[in-house]
């Protein structure tokens, strides 16, 4: 049995991020990237510069300006999908199998804007939406999905603990930590009785962030950070979890994401 590397990131625009996304393939020797946020077409998405890195194997679903997801890999990648929610074509998830055993889920959850009213703000009625729709299909097919040994992965931009963010009271009513989000998400959450690949060598109470905002210079001496980007196993798979980190790193370097990539090994 050997190890499989699995990297997820929202870059924050891949083509900006090419110099970043080489220095962490060197720093961390990622098997497979889940990229979020690429912001390129197909024509438009540096498929060279990729491969150069070691990843011959690219699924994309991109469009122009925002959104889009990737899966970057060393080792072949079959059954590609290109999934839609609440009836949007908004690049937001892309699957693939790999070695024969995997489907692999790449997800990107919408924002919400920033007003936690699904009657007020739209971008927050379809963040809510589209937990719905994904629980609701995963609950629908549970005897079948079931069966499968799957990874969950991406920027889910909910941080579902009080000690996924900096400030659980401060936080409440800030969209990514709203009760009616964390509700939503624990719904997906147990629609297959998922299991926090990050959590199970981070445990609570331990803070964990994955975020920190653009808008926050200090944010290394206040930390106030949250983790919404997460990956998530079947329960066939939690007994092969080798370890998870935070490569917290990667928001020192030049023209940083926000986001920081997060690591799970999983013997395959």
């Amino acid at each position: 049995m050997g190890c499989l590397r699995l990297a997820t990131w929202n870059v924050n625009s891949i083509r900006i991020r090419l110099d970043a996304l080489e220095l962490f393939c060197a720093l961390t020797k990622p098997d497979v990237l889940c990229l979020q946020e690429v912001k390129a077409r197909e024509e438009d998405f540096p498929f060279e510069a990729v491969k150069k890195l070691g990843f011959e194997h690219i699924a994309l679903y991109g469009q122009p300006g925002y959104n889009g997801v990737a899966i970057l890999s060393k080792h072949e990648l079959s059954n590609v999908e290109k999934c839609n929610w609440v009836g949007k074509k908004d690049a937001r998830h892309i699957k693939a199998k790999i070695f024969d055993d995997i489907e692999l889920n790449n997800i990107y959850i919408p924002a919400g804007g920033d007003v936690p009213d699904p009657m007020e703000n739209l971008a927050f009625a379809h963040k809510l939406c589209f937990m719905d729709d994904m629980s609701e299909y995963f609950e629908q097919h549970k005897k079948e999905l079931a069966q499968k040994n799957m990874i969950l992965c991406g920027d889910f931009n909910v941080a579902p603990s009080e000690n996924d963010v900096w400030g659980h009271k401060q936080l409440l009513k800030v969209v990514s930590h709203t009760p009616i989000e964390v509700e939503r998400l624990t719904r997906l959450f147990k629609s297959l009785d998922f299991v926090d690949a990050v959590r199970h060598f981070y445990p609570e109470p331990e803070k964990v962030y994955s975020w920190w905002s653009y808008r926050n210079p200090n944010w290394r001496t206040n930390n106030k950070g949250r983790r919404l980007d997460h990956v998530w196993v079947s329960a066939g798979l939690q007994n092969r979890l080798l370890g998870a980190q935070i490569v917290k790193e990667m928001r020192l370097s030049s023209r940083p994401s926000d986001h920081v990539p997060v690591i799970v090994d999983i013997k395959v």
